[in-house]
């Protein structure tokens, strides 16, 4: 029997394709039928990328064909899949917390690199600027943030709101901090296997009462494990912000940590790269710069990747004497390491301003105070 390419056109205008409203012609799934003798080729074109809607869609068509055009054609299906783009700029993860504006997770490729330093200075300087802070340090196995606040020995109290019991996150020099360190004892090491400090993490996240803030910044462990995906997934990251040193080895794991966040299922914008113990200046010779750890490394990576250097931090030995006395050095008036970390911060603020501008108005990503337009302008 020859077999009519109409023929084959009406048999098919019966069904529809899988996700498809209209029937297979008149919905533009059907893109064309060939037909020689008893033989049919139909090629058609679906928006489910499933294999179950392949299977569903080529058994549909030769079901149809043979029930009411002939029963011995012999047919051929080409099933191409058109999946529709995902809008991704406009993309937003998680459950958001009622009440923050922008959550900034500081990560870093490889450990030692400052990255606990570098939040804590952003937070105290944010919190200078007249922002709402708090720092959440993620770092389940190795917490230091409490330290740096001077914080070690304290313990966030039980309140109430709206009838749930909710922890209270330990508050100082204007910033709202939580992390298993008040937990736990100094000498206890936290040995838990992923699910359970993922759980623990979403405690501290949710189960808090953190008020309004305009940042969140969350200090990530190092790495690119299964604590930064159980936060990804739970939370709506305004962006990311990447520390690193110069030195090679620093920034080979710097790159990987870029690359995790800009993987497409991860999708999570990166503000810009963070150059920690830039260049060693001592206290008697300060005008003076020595690249211990190489010159320029993350300004290099930052060009190739495409994404910010937000600013260099110089290897001062009075950033760490501030870190171990729980006095951020930010907060030292008038030195070079305090204009340094306000330019820093100047610069992730501007880079958040800019990144939220891509995004719905969305109370999770908005900054709305006039802190914000003034740490820009200045």
């Amino acid at each position: 029997m020859k077999l009519q390419k109409n023929d084959i056109l009406e048999a098919l205008k019966t069904i529809t394709a899988p996700g498809a409203g209209e029937n297979m012609v008149d919905s533009g799934a059907v893109t064309n039928v060939l037909t020689f003798g008893d033989e049919v080729i139909v090629d058609i074109t679906i928006n489910n990328p499933t294999l179950q809607a392949r299977k569903k869609a080529e058994v549909g068509i030769m079901k149809t064909i043979h029930d009411k055009v002939f029963a011995k054609a012999q047919v051929k299906v080409n099933v191409k899949v058109n999946a529709p783009a995902k809008d991704e700029s406009n993309e937003i993860k998680g459950k958001e917390i009622p009440g923050i504006k922008n959550i900034v997770a500081i990560a870093s490729g490889k450990g030692g690199v400052g990255k606990s330093t570098v939040t804590s200075n952003i937070a105290v300087t944010l919190a200078k600027m007249g922002f709402k802070v708090g720092i959440l340090d993620a770092d389940i196995y190795g917490p230091s943030v409490p330290i740096m606040f001077d914080v070690a020995n304290e313990r966030p109290l039980s309140v109430t709101v709206d009838g749930k019991s909710k922890m209270k996150p330990v508050e100082s020099y204007g910033v709202k901090v939580l992390s298993i360190g008040f937990f736990t004892k100094p000498d206890q090491a936290v040995i838990w296997r992923g699910p359970m400090a993922a759980k623990a993490l979403n405690q501290m996240i949710f189960d808090a009462a953190w008020g309004k803030l305009d940042f969140l910044l969350l200090d990530l462990p190092p790495g690119t494990g299964d604590i930064h995906l159980s936060i990804m997934q739970s939370l709506p990251i305004t962006g990311a912000v990447v520390v690193s040193t110069p030195q090679n080895v620093a920034l080979a794991d710097a790159k990987k940590g870029v690359a995790m966040f800009q993987q497409e299922s991860i999708n999570v914008p990166v503000l810009g790269i963070v150059e920690n113990m830039a260049y060693f200046t001592p206290d008697e010779l300060p005008d003076n710069k020595y690249y211990i750890f190489g010159k320029e490394g993350a300004k290099n990576l930052a060009d190739d990747l495409g994404v910010r250097l937000l600013g260099e931090i110089p290897l001062v030995q009075s950033i760490r004497e501030a870190g171990d006395v729980g006095r951020p050095a930010a907060l030292q008036a008038n030195t070079p390491t305090m204009l340094a970390f306000d330019e820093l911060t100047k610069n992730v603020v501007e880079e958040t301003v800019r990144r939220n501008k891509s995004l719905p108005a969305t109370e999770a990503i908005k900054i709305t105070t006039m802190a914000g337009c003034s740490a820009v302008k200045n």
